[in-house]
């Protein structure tokens, strides 16, 4: 009896393990990241096109089961064309996964995007799109989507090194592929192995992958530098890394060879040498045991990976850590005067046109910077609140972080993270400090800054124009890292605006944009503008300011642009810097810099093709032309800060600060 039962147990743990290793090794569930869908082209509720957007996504989700894991199709009437496909990750190809991710994609897209006309929606398994004009066969790199792991690898260069090389040849492998996916899998150090995906829609020629998948490779060290996975998601291909198996590590390998014939039966031995069934038992449950234990343990590592991811726009509504509440971000004013002594002399770190900034402690022994705004201050209450719930959500390396505010009866304080090393004009304009500052570090302080204005400009889920852009307003952390901080200035843009007027000009002369300046015209080239003052004031260790290389006061723009123009631009660069540099990376930085400080706002690139001209050398640069000129005078010693009037907003389109852009959506 006792024989039987274990006969019995070891058959149903042998079936048990068969039946239920699938359900632990594939999880179908689609992993939702990102969509897009601009308002500008939309449709009316129960129109033709409508119909027809229904007829097309169940046509993609019914034919999800294909073996390429990719399908296109339209669905057109008289004016009415719905194009679209969906493309499943190579390696869930022919699975659950992949039928269940466009079936979600197909249900979700129309309620996410309910009235517009061009949508992508990113899943972690698969990516749908579709729209009223044809995109099919043609490499589509707006709109983009960055995400990555938010730790950084202890020793970056060797890791960006390895991940390069491994990202590339992924993509590599994609461009030869077939159905344009590839992997690779490459050693970093001991244990640690990077793992990396490139794929492209197959509906794109190999000459067009190639260059969408070199587009998205040339973004990732702007965005996630030393991060241990990230990746970046265009419409058209994509690329990821991680340090761990997050693809089916069998998906691009060759066919194992078919199984040869089998051996043929041992002759049945003498006697009574038969294995017991207790070892059997013995045998077979501790392995089934330890496969599922394994496998369990496995996945719930690769659960745990994926949720440390830390998009560059602030996280989903739905995401676990995810600020949407005024509570979760409020601190009483008792708790505020504890961790500044209240407001101490000795705790005072600065003081600015809109108020002081002192050092505090918390409870918690955390350091902050609490700035106490002035109190005439017109921003109403209701406002205030959710202007701060807004801006905690941008969350960037190169930006300091507001961890929260108070408002307690006239008093308004923002509370952001302490920066150890104070700002950039402590170091840059004192002849004692500046030597720290040598070009390696002023080069990556210049990377810095344009990845913090892009994620502001176009990746954000705002689109932030920040108008004080100066040394300082960048802080320095305990690396020398750039932080941007100081948005008592900044205007949140609506998703479609482009510009807008106002009559309160706020700022700081020789950084302001002279279309700004002169006529109250402020856009993203306004920050532009700034920034290449910024650049020449780093590369030349001068103020803008108090620059002045004859009698006529020339301002430092002018300056560089002689140099410029006359050959000799070397003559810019800091006097402590001239022991040691790369003459490269100084020119070219010039070279960026008077093309950011032109006239015409036009004439300026987008922080994107700044971000790109930094970080890769293959991209050519156009011809500056002279820049604006502002005469000074002499008996400025410092560059005041300046305020008008009344603020009236007139734009293209009305602002909202709800609606939200990961970046500039569609090429105008």
């Amino acid at each position: 009896m006792n024989h039987q039962k274990m006969k019995s147990m070891t058959t149903l743990l042998l079936i048990f393990s068969i039946f239920t290793l699938p359900s632990f090794l594939t999880n179908t569930e689609a992993v939702y990241l990102s969509h897009i869908c601009p308002n500008t082209t939309t449709f009316t509720p129960n129109s033709t096109f409508q119909s027809n957007l229904n007829r097309l996504l169940s046509n993609l989700s019914s034919n999800a089961n294909r073996s390429t894991g990719f399908y296109n199709v339209t669905v057109q009437t008289t004016n009415n064309a719905v194009y679209g496909l969906f493309l499943c990750r190579g390696d869930v190809v022919s699975t659950d996964a992949c039928e269940t991710c466009v079936a979600t994609a197909t249900t979700e897209a129309p309620q996410r995007c309910p009235v517009e006309k061009q949508v992508v929606i990113w899943y972690d398994d698969c990516m749908l799109r579709y729209s009223n004009v044809s995109f099919f066969s043609t490499v589509t790199e707006s709109p983009r989507w960055y995400m990555w792991n938010t730790q950084n690898a202890t020793d970056p260069t060797r890791f960006n090194q390895v991940m390069a090389a491994s990202v590339n040849q992924a993509a590599s492998e994609a461009v030869g592929d077939a159905d344009k996916f590839g992997t690779n899998q490459a050693n970093v150090s001991g244990l640690i192995s990077v793992y990396s995906l490139g794929q492209c829609t197959q509906d794109l020629s190999a000459t067009d992958c190639n260059r969408c998948l070199r587009g998205t490779i040339a973004l990732l060290p702007s965005c996630c530098n030393g991060a241990l996975g990230a990746r970046v998601l265009y419409p058209s291909c994509n690329v990821r890394y991680e340090v761990y198996p997050f693809y089916a590590q069998n998906a691009t390998s060759a066919p194992e060879p078919a199984p040869g014939p089998p051996p043929p039966l041992p002759p049945p031995t003498k006697g009574k040498s038969k294995i017991p069934t207790r070892t059997i038992v013995a045998i077979v449950v501790p392995i089934s045991v330890s496969v599922l234990l394994f496998v369990v343990g496995y996945c719930c590592i690769t659960r745990r990976a994926r949720k440390k991811y830390n998009q560059a726009a602030a996280d989903e509504p739905s995401g676990e850590n995810d600020i949407t509440t005024v509570e979760s971000l409020q601190f009483d004013f008792a708790t505020i005067q504890a961790a500044t002594s209240n407001f101490s002399d000795d705790h005072k770190l600065g003081e600015g046109g809109f108020g002081q900034v002192y050092k505090g402690t918390l409870s918690n022994g955390q350091e902050v910077a609490v700035k106490r705004l002035s109190r005439n201050s017109g921003q109403g209450t209701e406002e205030f609140k959710n202007e701060m719930v807004l801006v905690a959500k941008l969350q960037h390396r190169n930006l300091v972080r507001l961890l929260g505010f108070c408002l307690e009866g006239e008093e308004k304080i923002l509370v952001y993270e302490y920066v150890l090393n104070k700002s950039l004009d402590c170091f840059l304009f004192d002849p004692e400090k500046q030597g720290q500052l040598d070009w390696s570090r002023r080069y990556k302080i210049i990377s810095g800054i344009a990845r913090g204005i892009m994620y502001l400009h176009e990746d954000s889920r705002l689109r932030i124009i920040h108008r004080d852009l100066k040394a300082s307003n960048i802080l320095l952390d305990g690396e020398m890292h750039p932080k941007i901080s100081d948005f008592g200035m900044a205007r949140i843009f609506g998703v479609d605006q482009t510009q807008a007027n106002t009559n309160r000009i706020v700022g700081t002369y020789g950084y302001m944009s002279p279309e700004y300046a002169m006529h109250g015209h402020f856009s993203v080239k306004s920050d532009l503008f700034s920034f290449g003052v910024l650049v020449l004031e780093i590369i030349s260790g001068k103020k803008n300011s108090n620059f002045f290389q004859t009698d006529a006061a020339e301002d430092l723009a002018s300056h560089a642009w002689k140099l410029w123009r006359d050959g000799t631009s070397l003559e810019l660069l800091d006097q402590c810097l001239r022991d040691s540099y790369s003459r490269t990376e100084v020119i070219r930085c010039i070279h960026i810099g008077l093309l950011c400080v032109q006239e015409d706002p036009a004439d300026r690139p987008t922080m994107q093709s700044v971000v790109l001209m930094l970080n890769s050398y293959s991209v050519s640069l156009p011809l500056p032309k002279q820049p604006a000129f502002f005469l000074q005078s002499r008996t400025v010693g410092n560059m005041p800060m300046i305020t008008l009037e009344s603020d009236q907003s007139i734009s293209k389109s009305s602002p909202s600060v709800n609606e939200g852009s990961i970046t500039e959506v569609y090429p105008r």
